[in-house]
């Protein structure tokens, strides 16, 4: 059944027309008045599953539904995982928002490392936040999970350590682990095994890793280093081991 994304109120019984996204969607699929969807609302601290609706009308540009019934599917991680990755080039990134959102990742934080191809700054940085926010949102709706993992505004580590303090979000309340090629790393299943359903953020580096500097922050600000093993991964490939391997323990 065709799901789509909806971030509206929804009630059993309301009748209501899909936001311009999802109605472009439902006519370019050629869904017709009578055919049934899924409906989701997407967000984290929403009520969650999805709700069955039914087409009652299609317009030119729009399309009106009749919300029947609701379904309390849950498909998200029992830990809470969050990604500061280190922007990447373009498509890079791109690939990496699409598979770990299927992998269940809770929020991405992009990364403005030093050492990133991609420089965001302004509007240029809104927008590239919105076109992966929507690459989230594109994901969920193929592979069935009901809450939108939050894309956050990119940043520095810097000001990324600064907004994070014990006080705040739950985030700062999480095991917090930097993927390093340094020696005396700990194997990552080993930290995590000890923190069993603690929620995790994961930091990692872009094309050419993190430079020594902003290791040594991150270190000095609780991030304990740790290994997938003694290959080097690519900078898109890595924050995805991590955030599958944190599923196994």
């Amino acid at each position: 059944m065709p799901r789509f994304h909806c971030p509206l109120p929804l009630a059993a019984g309301a009748e209501i027309e899909l936001p311009t996204g999802a109605a472009r969607h439902v006519q370019v699929l050629r869904l017709q008045p009578g055919d049934t969807i899924t409906l989701f609302e997407g967000s984290q601290g929403g009520t969650g599953g999805e709700w069955q609706a039914t087409i009652t009308r299609m317009g030119r540009s729009n399309v009106a539904v009749r919300i029947d019934h609701h379904v309390p599917a849950e498909r998200e991680n029992a830990r809470p995982v969050h990604l500061l990755a280190g922007i990447t080039a373009n498509e890079r990134m791109d690939w990496l928002v699409e598979k770990a959102t299927e992998l269940g990742v809770t929020s991405i934080t992009p990364l403005l490392a030093e050492r990133s191809v991609l420089k965001l700054k302004g509007e240029r940085g809104d927008k590239k936040r919105a076109h992966w926010q929507a690459v989230a949102v594109a994901a969920c709706e193929q592979c069935g999970r009901n809450r939108v993992p939050v894309i956050h505004e990119a940043v520095t580590l810097a000001q990324w350590v600064q907004q994070h303090t014990d006080n705040t979000d739950s985030p700062d309340h999480a095991l917090r682990a930097v993927l390093s090629l340094a020696e005396g790393t700990q194997p990552l299943l080993q930290a995590l095994g000890d923190h069993s359903q603690r929620a995790v953020v994961f930091l990692s580096g872009p094309e050419g890793g993190l430079t020594a500097v902003e290791e040594t922050l991150a270190r000095d600000n609780g991030f304990a280093p740790v290994t997938l093993g003694p290959r080097v991964l690519r900078a898109e490939t890595a924050p995805l081991a991590a955030l599958t391997l944190s599923t196994l323990v």
